[in-house]
């Protein structure tokens, strides 16, 4: 790890109207990375994810993630759903991509 890089997990999340949950999962593959936040009580504990573009500030001092988003679009975002076994892979000798 080096000097640069700052475990976001647990941090708080402030969007641009108020406080909205902690950082319960990252991913920080190039292109393609996202937060996973756990929103609390503050909408029943809703897990949604956000593309890791609308992070605008790291705060690491008071461990808070600030993003460019308001309350209800965190709240409208996709909810995360992990997935203990995912599916198999489409069968490629099906057509069309795997559908019987």
């Amino acid at each position: 790890m080096d000097d640069y890089t700052v475990n976001l997990i647990g941090y708080h999340v402030e969007a641009v109207d108020g406080g909205i949950g902690t950082v319960d999962a990252v991913s920080d593959e190039i292109g393609e990375g996202y937060l996973v936040i756990d929103t609390g009580p503050w909408i029943f504990g809703h897990r949604v994810m956000l593309p890791a573009s609308v992070v605008t500030q790291v705060d690491a001092s008071q461990r808070k993630v600030f993003v460019d988003r308001t309350k209800e679009e965190i709240s409208n975002a996709p909810d995360f759903i992990m997935i203990d076994n995912p599916p198999a892979p489409p069968n490629p000798d099906r057509f069309p991509y795997g559908i019987p």
